[in-house]
C-alpha cells in the first residue's frame, strides 16, 4: 500500500478501536455491541480494493485481538476481518464511488451476519467459544441492526477521506476521477492550446488587415 493509505488507514483502525473498547463496548445494549472496527474495514476497503481491505482487515482484527479486554484466542478476529475486507473490496464500487445507498447497506448486513458466524465457527474450530447470554442468532440480529445504523454516519465519511488519498492527478497512474474527467472532456491543456492557437490567428489576421490598410493609404 501506499503511504498515505497507510496512514491513513493505521489512524482510522486506531481511533475506530479506542472508540469500540472505550466507548460502544461500554453501552450494554443487547445482544452485540456495534462494531465500528469492521465499517473501518468496509468503508476502507470499498475504495482501496480486495487487497488492501484483507491486509487493512488483519491488521485491524490482530489488534482488536490483542487490546483489552479481549477474551478470545488472539488471531481469531483477525482472520474474520482480512476475510471480510478481501470480499468486500470484491465489491469495490466503480471508482470507490457510491452510486446508491443500497449496495454497501447491503454489503454491511452482509458483512455483520458473515463476520458473526465467521467468528463463531472459528471459535468453535479452537475450543474457544465463552459462554454468550444471547444464542447465535439473537447476536447476527443485532449486529446487523446496530452496524446498519451506524453505517450511514461512519461509511460515506471514511471513504471520502480514502478518496483523498486517491484523487492527486500527480502520482494517481491509474487513470483516477480528475483524470477520467479531464480525458472525457478534453483537458485543459488542449483547450489551452486551442485557445492559444486561435489567439495567434486572430493576431496574425489583424497584421495582415493592418498592412493592407496602410498599402491602401500609401496609394
Amino acid at each position: 500500500m501506499r503511504f498515505n493509505r497507510t496512514l491513513l488507514s493505521a489512524a482510522l483502525v486506531v481511533i475506530a478501536l479506542v472508540v469500540q473498547v472505550s466507548v460502544l463496548a461500554r453501552l450494554q445494549l443487547p445482544g452485540a455491541t456495534p462494531d465500528l472496527l469492521l465499517l473501518v474495514v468496509l468503508a476502507l476497503a470499498f475504495v482501496y480494493g480486495h487487497v488492501s481491505g484483507a491486509l487493512i482487515g488483519f491488521g485491524a482484527g490482530l489488534l482488536a485481538d490483542l487490546a483489552p479486554p479481549a477474551d478470545h484466542a488472539a488471531g481469531r478476529y483477525a482472520l474474520v476481518l482480512c476475510v471480510i475486507g478481501y470480499c468486500a473490496g470484491l465489491a469495490r464500487p466503480a471508482n470507490g464511488q457510491l452510486k446508491s445507498a443500497f449496495a454497501p447497506m447491503a454489503v454491511v448486513v452482509a458483512a455483520a451476519v458473515g463476520s458473526t458466524l465467521l467468528y463463531a465457527g472459528v471459535g468453535a474450530l479452537v475450543n474457544d467459544t465463552p459462554a454468550r447470554h444471547v444464542g447465535l442468532a439473537g447476536l447476527m440480529f443485532t449486529a446487523a441492526l446496530y452496524d446498519l445504523l451506524l453505517a450511514p454516519f461512519t461509511v460515506p465519511l471514511i471513504m471520502a477521506l480514502a478518496r483523498r488519498t486517491e484523487n492527486d492527478p500527480v502520482i494517481d497512474s491509474s487513470g483516477g476521477d480528475v483524470a477520467a474527467g479531464w480525458l472525457s472532456s478534453g483537458t485543459g491543456l488542449r483547450i489551452g492550446g486551442q485557445r492559444g492557437g486561435l489567439r495567434v490567428k486572430a493576431a496574425r489576421n489583424r497584421a495582415a488587415r493592418a498592412g493592407r490598410i496602410k498599402g491602401v493609404k500609401r496609394l
